[in-house]
């Protein structure tokens, strides 16, 4: 089998998948996003399977589609990196599929988006509709702190600010819940406890085991199928009315959740990705 790794930085997460490719024999075909060059009248297409892990998201999304337009499979598609990779997508994609999902609202003008947050109330919170780790996050306590957002957003200018996403606020105790979901499993999961309303590990969020059960298993497949299906993490928010789905992730980190849920979490992710290849 040829195997592609799509990647940027070999980070601890690849460092695991590359180990564990080793160890099935498997010697893949690094394609380093920085170099990488395509010939769009010639993509080459001699993979099995391409293992997408790049870091930044315009790179995956276009070399996904270039591939997929080629015939080849990749782990994950250019469909689910496309909703994935657009919080305003995924939220329409969960709502479209009845996941349950904070209530939620988008705008285009830093009027209309005053409005919103009138509308949603406060607190609330005001997302970049492409990004992660939780950067560019606020949580507007009230009018005039919308107004200051709103501003630092006009002057900053990009398109990227320019998309108002805005989301009702959850009070989630000191932690949410990321779940691991591999094909049509979901695999493990985790707690991200943290002092601070963001709780991202990339941001302090201490990771400690959280039981699969058929509640977040179920939740966890609905919001997996409803952006595409494949390899995917899942953030999700514990509620008085249940559990309810924040995003959906397609380059998902597992790297500090391998030990605290004592599911070798790569091996599933390389044994999904071998199945893609054998189809």
């Amino acid at each position: 089998m040829r195997v592609g790794f799509l990647h940027s930085l070999i980070r601890k997460d690849e460092k695991h998948l590359l180990k564990e490719l080793k160890q099935r024999g498997v010697e893949p075909v690094r394609i380093d996003d920085r170099r990488q060059v395509f010939d769009l009248h010639d993509v080459e297409d001699d993979y099995d399977v391409v293992i997408e892990r790049c870091i930044n998201h315009s790179r995956a999304l276009y070399a996904l589609k270039l591939l997929n337009d080629s015939g080849v499979r990749t782990v994950n598609t250019y469909e689910v990196a496309n909703v994935c990779g657009s919080k305003l997508l995924t939220t329409a994609a969960l709502i479209k599929a009845g996941v349950p999902t904070p209530r939620c609202f988008t705008a285009f003008s830093s009027e209309s988006a005053l409005e919103a947050m009138e509308r949603l109330g406060y607190p609330c919170v005001v997302k970049p509709a492409t990004g992660s780790w939780g950067r560019l996050l606020a949580k507007v306590n009230d009018r005039e702190a919308a107004e200051a957002v709103l501003e630092h957003k006009q002057v900053l200018g990009s398109y990227h600010h320019s998309i108002f996403y805005i989301q009702e606020y959850i009070e989630k105790q000191g932690r949410d819940i990321r779940s691991f979901v591999v094909g049509d499993e979901c695999i493990a999961a985790i707690y991200r406890n943290s002092g601070h309303w963001i709780t991202n590990t990339a941001r302090g969020g201490v990771a400690s085991n959280c039981p699969v059960t058929p509640e977040l298993g179920d939740i966890s497949l609905a919001a997996a199928q409803a952006v595409g299906g494949g390899v995917v993490a899942v953030d999700l928010f514990e509620t008085d009315d249940g559990l309810t789905v924040n995003e959906v992730n397609y380059t998902m980190e597992f790297k500090n959740s391998i030990d605290v849920t004592g599911v070798n979490i790569p091996a599933k992710v390389v044994e999904y990705a071998l199945e893609v290849g054998e189809r």
